[in-house]
């Protein structure tokens, strides 16, 4: 700890008291404007906070408490850290970011979750937004208030923070068996035009076949395939960014059905000597462009990159619980499968044939009937 060796002087042409300190190298000024003593003590009381590390104390504004936050978060996820961000701009900065953190109370922070709800930004197909999206923005301040309580600039606690009662999970779209068959048997889409061969049909069958997400697939690699399975080791965000995933559970092993194998084989002699299985992916909003034009072109309903995630977690509903969930890298507050449960010798192939069966049962056209 740096021990403060001055004290704060009265600045009469500025009408303050004024400190100037240094640490580690660091020259800060500190300051206050109440006349006589009481407020000397409040500028050394400043002075003394950040010399001992604490650099926050009861006085400091929210605003300025919650971009600190925001850059702690982005040592650890930058996908997050942009969510978090947001948040703040457009729902909790604007009514507390001016407040000093003592300030702050559990009413403004309930009162933040429901002004939210009520007034969604950027969405024009709801009316509130979705729980899924207020459970996020709740987990945000739970966070915030507990990195302020370790900085030592509130004892306030929100444990009892409350979604709104009217706040609902938003359905996800998937493809039908229908749509499925002409997925995987429709190659092409139109450009300019005319119809041509779709340069990204291997990647939406492998996504569909194997539940993948859009930034694992682009991460993928010849190198972490291994006989019939992937072992998932990274993710390429939609900034471009290599990660090691959405979660902890994102580093997996994922077995590879006789369709998925088929898939890469075609995707090899397209791929050619390149590192990465899909190349010609080079970034997110590319690859989703393309999709969305393939479901124009084939009469497909508007499915997301993402919900074909769910496309393939809904065609392989009935497999055990604890496959599904290490299959896709899924977790709950306690899941029991994925922390005490280890895979055996032969499981990968077991689930692979499983989902074999499930693929065909969804990929056989329909007999005719006399």
């Amino acid at each position: 700890m740096t021990s403060r060796t001055n004290t704060a002087r009265w600045i009469e042409s500025a009408k303050r008291w004024q400190i100037n300190v240094q640490k580690n190298g660091k020259r800060k000024t500190f300051t206050c404007s109440t006349p006589g003593r009481k407020g000397q003590q409040e500028a050394n009381r400043k002075a003394d906070e950040w010399l001992s590390g604490l650099e926050a104390s009861p006085s400091t504004k929210v605003s300025t408490l919650w971009d600190e936050f925001a850059k702690f978060k982005l040592l650890s996820s930058e996908d997050e850290y942009n969510k978090i961000v947001s948040f703040g701009k457009h729902h909790f900065l604007p009514a507390h970011g001016h407040k000093r953190i003592s300030a702050l109370t559990e009413l403004d922070l309930q009162n933040t979750l429901l002004t939210a709800y009520n007034s969604p930004k950027g969405n024009f197909s709801r009316t509130h937004l979705s729980r899924k999206t207020l459970q996020n923005y709740r987990g945000f301040l739970l966070q915030f208030v507990r990195f302020c309580r370790k900085k030592k600039a509130t004892t306030l606690f929100i444990e009892d923070l409350q979604i709104p009662n009217g706040a609902r999970y938003i359905g996800k779209t998937i493809l039908q068996p229908q749509h499925l068959l002409v997925v995987f048997n429709v190659d092409t889409t139109v450009l300019h035009g005319k119809r041509a061969k779709d340069d990204f049909w291997n990647a939406y069958r492998l996504q569909l076949v194997t539940g993948l997400r859009p930034g694992e697939l682009r991460g993928l690699e010849w190198d972490d395939i291994h006989g019939r399975e992937i072992h998932l080791r990274r993710s390429i965000n939609c900034h471009d960014k290599v990660t090691r995933g959405k979660n902890e559970n994102a580093i997996r092993t994922v077995p590879l059905t006789k369709l998925a194998l088929q898939i890469l084989d075609e995707q090899r002699q397209v791929a050619g000597e390149f590192k990465r299985v899909f190349p010609e992916i080079t970034s997110e909003n590319r690859y989703y462009s393309a999709w969305k034009r393939y479901q124009n072109a084939n009469g497909l309903p508007g499915v997301s990159l993402y919900e074909m995630r769910h496309t393939f977690v809904s065609m392989a509903k009935n497999l055990p619980e604890g496959s599904l969930k290490q299959l896709i890298g899924h977790s709950k507050d306690m899941d029991t499968y994925g922390v005490y449960s280890h895979p055996m010798d032969g499981d990968i192939r077991n689930t692979a044939d499983q989902i074999d069966t499930i693929l065909e049962a969804f990929l056989t056209p329909p007999s005719k009937t006399s």
